[in-house]
């Protein structure tokens, strides 16, 4: 790995790695975690992502940065009401996100936190809730006038237009942490806005929430046509992203010691040049549903007498069947059943068969046919 440490944007004063530790899926056993934690620092990856929603991570991370290792990392966690309930009556007020970060010192074991962030702000209207008068970022603010945090910024899936708002007008963010991979460029025109506002920017699923790591026959031979045989698509996502010199750091999910030592080797290789970047972004472009003649999110195939929210369910069919990769397809179809909606349903088994949909779908799909696919393979 480059040994060189990077800004972490201008507003912060940090520098990191270019190789970050992210917190969300370390081992079960205790003892397993603390000395991947500790491999995983003593190898660079200083700046830490965890989260109030992780599990038992944020207890793991202060059992792990005893010994003088606290001294050593940046830490990071997170928390926001829409996301993970605490205790009923949790809500975006000072008050409430003043106690989550009392506890959460607690569950960490340390006495102060580097940065605390608003943990996915994914509409205006949460937007809003956590910067108004009396909302969450006053109570971030409340503590760190008390030391108990030292800086602040904002993880989001938002869309980019209302992200770029955002940038122009958090001048108290001093991070934030985007999802964006070689497949999902969504977010290139924030990273840039804020790299320019000298605030850090952070990547998340570099390597699409594992699914360049499936072993995908479509993604291997897109990888190769650019880069030749031999180069795997998780080389290819890491060098990739480090080519990108708006990208402060990436967040590596870190379950075993592979974890580490992968990505590390594939950053000290160097990055891809800006040739073999348009290269990747051409063939990937062309895997993206709406440009392989699939499903576009248009929505014209909306309402589902059953409930069904086609458009999500169709995504995942793209992930799952076209492009060989079932785990990364499963993973959030778990999630997207567990939303509440009055008359929404997710499961695809539920599909009558009624043709509506077909009837209406500009792409003329056969949407009943994909359904079924989904109802077999999605939801076992």
């Amino acid at each position: 790995m480059q040994s060189k440490l990077v800004d972490l944007g201008k507003r912060s004063g940090f520098k990191v790695h270019p190789v970050s530790m992210g917190a969300m899926r370390f081992p079960a056993d205790d003892g397993e975690a603390v000395r991947l934690i500790r491999k995983a620092i003593d190898a660079g990856l200083i700046y830490i992502d965890t989260s109030r929603g992780y599990g038992d991570s944020e207890e793991k991370l202060g059992k792990a940065l005893k010994d003088g290792y606290r001294e050593k990392v940046i830490l990071s966690t997170k928390w926001s009401p829409w996301i993970k309930l605490i205790e009923e009556g949790d809500d975006a007020s000072a008050q409430c996100m003043y106690r989550r970060i009392c506890e959460q010192l607690k569950r960490l074991d340390t006495e102060y936190l580097d940065f605390y962030q608003v943990w996915n702000v994914d509409k205006p209207e949460h937007y809003e809730l956590a910067t108004r008068q009396g909302g969450m970022l006053d109570g971030i603010r409340r503590a760190m006038k008390e030391g108990l945090v030292r800086h602040t910024g904002f993880t989001t899936h938002d869309e980019p237009k209302n992200v770029l708002r955002y940038i122009e007008e958090a001048h108290w963010a001093e991070v934030i942490l985007f999802t964006y991979n070689m497949l999902n460029r969504e977010y290139k025109k924030c990273i840039d806005a804020a790299h320019a506002k000298g605030i850090g920017t952070i990547v998340m699923n570099p390597i699409g929430g594992g699914m360049f790591a499936e072993g995908s026959g479509v993604i291997k031979k897109a990888v190769e046509g650019v880069l030749g045989e031999g180069v795997s698509p998780i080389e290819a996502a890491h060098r990739y992203l480090a080519a990108d010199e708006n990208i402060d750091t990436i967040i590596c999910g870190i379950t075993k010691t592979y974890d580490i030592e992968n990505t590390l080797a594939n950053y000290a290789k160097g990055p891809l040049s800006q040739g073999e970047c348009r290269g990747l972004e051409g063939v990937m472009k062309g895997l993206r549903p709406e440009n392989a003649g699939f499903c576009t999110g248009c929505g014209y195939c909306m309402p589902c007498p059953q409930g069904i929210i086609i458009p999500e369910v169709m995504k995942l069919v793209h992930t799952g069947r076209y492009l060989d990769c079932l785990v990364s397809a499963k993973g959030p179809f778990g999630w997207l059943v567990a939303q509440p909606g009055e008359g929404r349903s997710e499961y695809p088994s539920k599909c009558i068969k009624c043709g509506k949909c077909e009837g209406k779908c500009t792409q003329r799909l056969k949407i009943m046919d994909e359904m079924a696919w989904a109802g077999a393979n999605l939801e076992k």
